[in-house]
């Protein structure tokens, strides 16, 4: 009997993350509600989220309202949940670069909206943006923040929803969260503890210190420092960079992050049943089968 509790419990446990990956973590809490807050976050217009997706399987997702750093207006806080949407459904792809444009990542949100909204809304917009994050994390594409210039508040938690973080030289990753009297609401703060460890993440919130590309990669924080500040150079670096973990079949690279994804967020018995039927999916499959005629595995 007390088998059968713990086998019941471990997939429960397994079926709430697996459909967290494309709902919200707050359905039925917290007062919250998504059409309300996307109503209200309709309301502040400008910049735009685009999204390219080539052939090889890499989509690149850019940050687009320069004349404010990148910051997050309410559109484009919807339009990020829709493109994460768009990638959820990709069956081709493999992995995602996301950076801001004109030579600069991401300042947080727009501080019109900060002003304006009232203190359940801030929660509300919090929640909905936490939720779109969590999803991006849990894409099954290797995801890389390409940041150049300056990644501050909201844009440094975003850095930290990337598998990895690519930095060019003279960019900083900050989270100002402090000075604001605020502390991250993006789910930041969470997953830079994870990243780095709670001493370093302490240090870097309660000190808002500013993090350059060789202090990040100390940290942990950044895999490496792109040779070019150049916007379109760094970017053509950053896939060269991200070529060299998605080369192969796109269900073979997705089956990757999900098994890694099911190791980070699932208790051990229940990651390992997810691992078992991710292999499953693949087994047999054409790569498979290739590499079996081809004996590639003892080359």
């Amino acid at each position: 009997m007390a088998v059968s509790f713990w086998n019941n419990l471990l997939q429960i446990t397994k079926n709430r993350v697996l459909q967290q990956r494309g709902v919200s973590l707050y359905n039925y809490t917290h007062s919250y509600e998504e059409h309300v807050i996307k109503k209200k976050l309709k309301q502040f217009a400008g910049g735009s989220i685009n999204l390219s997706k080539d052939g090889s399987g890499i989509g690149v997702l850019t940050l687009n309202n320069p004349r404010l750093m990148n910051a997050f207006t309410g559109t484009m806080m919807l339009e990020l949940q829709e493109k994460v949407t768009e990638l959820e459904n990709w069956k081709e792809g493999k992995g995602l670069i996301i950076h801001g444009a004109e030579n600069t990542f991401c300042s947080g949100s727009d501080l019109n909206i900060v002003k304006a909204v009232s203190l359940q809304d801030g929660v509300n917009m919090c929640v909905f943006i936490q939720n779109t994050l969590t999803r991006l994390m849990r894409l099954p594409l290797i995801s890389v923040a390409l940041v150049q210039g300056k990644a501050v508040g909201g844009g440094a938690e975003l850095t930290t929803a990337c598998d990895f973080r690519l930095m060019t030289p003279g960019s900083e990753i900050r989270f100002v969260h402090k000075l604001m009297g605020l502390v991250p609401g993006w789910g930041g703060a969470t997953r830079l503890v994870q990243l780095i460890g709670s001493r370093n993440a302490l240090k870097l919130l309660s000190g808002a210190l500013k993090v350059d590309p060789e202090r990040a990669v100390r940290l942990g924080l950044a895999e490496e420092i792109l040779p070019s500040s150049d916007e379109t150079g760094s970017l053509e670096e950053a896939c060269t960079w991200l070529n060299q973990y998605t080369e192969g079949p796109a269900d073979v690279i997705q089956a990757i992050k999900k098994v890694v994804i099911a190791g980070r967020e699932l208790h051990l018995e229940a990651a390992l049943r997810e691992e078992k039927d991710i292999f499953g999916t693949v087994w047999g499959g054409p790569a498979n089968v290739q590499a079996l005629a081809q004996r590639a595995k003892h080359k």
